[in-house]
This record gives C-alpha cells, structure tokens and sequence, in this order.
C-alpha cells in the first residue's frame, strides 16, 4: 500500500483541497502550486500517475528501483533527480555503520514537485517547514525544491561533522598505550567504509544542484531564487570538499597505526634481545664451570664466588648498556 500526502497553493495562498486523485486537474491550473509526497510500497500507484501526467517511464523505474545513484536527468518536460538524506547514530558494537541514508527521488513539474520515499523515516515535515520559512509560496516550485535539497545538504553536513569527530577520536586514541588495538582497527575500518558511503552520496550532489538550477534559469522561473541556489551550491561545494579532507585523514590514521604498530613490534624485539643476551652470560658462565675437566677454583669457596661475581658484574654491564640504548 502507498501514503500519499499532499499541499495546494493557489495564488500563493495556501489550500486544504487536495485530492491526489485530481493532481493532474491542479497542476493544469494557472497560478496554482501542488506538492505530493508519494511514500510507496505499492509501485502500481506511481504507474498511474506517470500514465496520468505523462512522466518518463524510465525515471518511474528508476524512482522504485534499489540501489539508485545520485542523479538528476532533465526531460522535455520535467526533470527527474534522486537524492539521499543521511541520519548518524551511535553504534551497536565497532563493526556497525554510524550512517543511515534514507532516499529520496522527485519529479520536477512546471507548476509541482512530486517526491517519492521508500522509506517513511525520513522527516518530510521538515522540509514543509523548511518551505514555509522560506515564504517559498511567493516563488513556486523553484522554492519547494531548493527546501527539499537544502534539508538534504544539511543531513549531510552533520554526517561529516560526525565522522570528523570520530575520526579525531581515533587519532586520539592511537597514542594511548591502554586501548587494545583490535577494537581501534575495527573502528577505523567501519569509518572508512561509512566515509565511502557518503561520498557516494554526497559528490553528486554538485550535479544535481547544476542540472536542477540550469533547467529553472532557462525556463526563467523565479530569478529571485539565484542567490538562495548559489549558496546551496556552495554548501554542496563544502561537503564534498570537506569529504575529500575526511579521506585524506582516514588514509593517515591508517598509515600512523601501521607505522605505530612496527614501532610497537621493533620495541619488543629489542627488549626481548636484550634479556636475551643478559640470560645468556650467566648461562655460559655456568656451562663454562659445568665441564667435567679440572680447572682452578673447582670446589672451592673461592670458585664459587669468583664464578658468582663474573655473573654479576656482567649482567649489571649489560643491563646499564641496554636501558641507556632504550632496549629494555
């Protein structure tokens, strides 16, 4: 089954008349702006509209179908983008993903936008708010999906916020002796699994932006919107910059850790070769007096403590060398 919801504005005042059924009778209105938001788990509904309002068949598929890229493809007449918001929390255990991407597809029409959700988490009512805050009714459909893409911008600013701070909490982390390292690699790996996703999310948004804003300007719809889209595109331009930092960040950890842990390894092969080295003085010396020959001092006090001097006196030597070098 679908959930269909929808808002009317006629003459920039706002309507409580819709009727989903009568959407093609909105749109055909002068001066009338129609916004439908389609959550659809029934695909048969969105067959209907496209039939009804002559949308491409292509982008209904593309609209229902899994794992959609990033996009925006204008057609004669409407333009078809899909797009995915992105929410964070904390996980479960280090091997959960911190992200979770909710998407998004519209349907761009002179007069009305249509968005379709596979999903219901997704707060549409923030965009609506977002719209209403805008006075959007004043500049028609430009409006409307300058607050749908602007919320969506938004989500992904905080979902790089996020990673930024967990991966300065990892960079942290790498120097503190008491965390086990198993646990810190897992981590690191998830987040740049997550940081992958979200570029594949995030980097087409430049797109999609440019072939949204492009189609308004020819079609000179609402030229009062340009400074509102031009930031918007900034935005864009921030997040995917800020993504590619993110990268470069996650690559270092990743080299530090290794680098860490050779360190780490080098440190205990040294300290194992110096009590290495100490244990066999005392070893030698002893399987030197072990031998079945006669030699001077042979049981005698005098051997014994002679024999237990050396011992001493070369296992100190040894162990002021080492510790000076930094070896035990």
């Amino acid at each position: 089954m679908s959930d269909v919801r929808g808002r009317v504005w006629r003459n920039g005042e706002p309507q409580d008349d819709f009727v989903f059924s009568e959407i093609s009778d909105c749109l055909a209105e002068p001066g009338t702006l129609v916004w439908a938001d389609v959550y659809a788990s029934d695909h048969a509904i969105l067959k209907d509209l496209a039939h009804e309002l002559g949308l491409n068949e292509w982008a209904v598929e593309d609209a229902v179908a899994e794992s959609e890229r990033t996009k925006a493809t204008v057609y004669p007449t409407h333009t078809f983008f899909t797009v995915y918001s992105v929410e964070t929390h904390e996980p479960e255990s280090d091997t959960d993903s911190t992200l979770v991407v909710h998407r998004i597809s519209g349907f761009v029409l002179p007069q009305g936008l249509i968005t379709v959700r596979l999903s219901p988490d997704f707060d549409i009512d923030a965009v609506s708010q977002r719209f209403d805050d805008l006075g959007g009714q004043q500049f028609g459909v430009g409006a409307l999906v300058h607050a749908l893409l602007d919320t969506v911008v938004d989500s992904h600013f905080v979902a790089v916020q996020y990673l930024d701070d967990a991966i300065e909490d990892i960079e942290d982390a790498l120097f503190a002796e008491s965390l086990p390292r198993n646990g810190l690699q897992r981590k690191t790996f998830q987040l740049r699994k997550d940081l992958v996703h979200l570029r594949r999310v995030v980097l087409p948004m430049r797109e999609v932006v440019n072939s949204i804003q492009h189609r308004r300007i020819d079609a000179k719809i609402s030229p009062e919107l340009d400074p509102r889209y031009a930031d918007l595109y900034d935005h864009v331009l921030r997040a995917s910059e800020w993504t590619e930092s993110l990268r470069d960040m996650i690559t270092t950890v990743f080299e530090t850790n290794l680098s860490l842990q050779d360190a780490r390894l080098n440190m205990v092969m040294k300290k194992l070769t110096g009590w290495a080295a100490i244990i066999a003085v005392p070893t030698a010396i002893t399987g030197f007096y072990g031998q079945n020959v006669i030699y001077p001092g042979i049981e005698t006090v005098a051997g014994f403590v002679t024999s237990s001097v050396i011992i001493v006196l070369l296992v100190a030597i040894l162990y002021v060398m080492f510790k000076r070098r930094d070896w035990l």
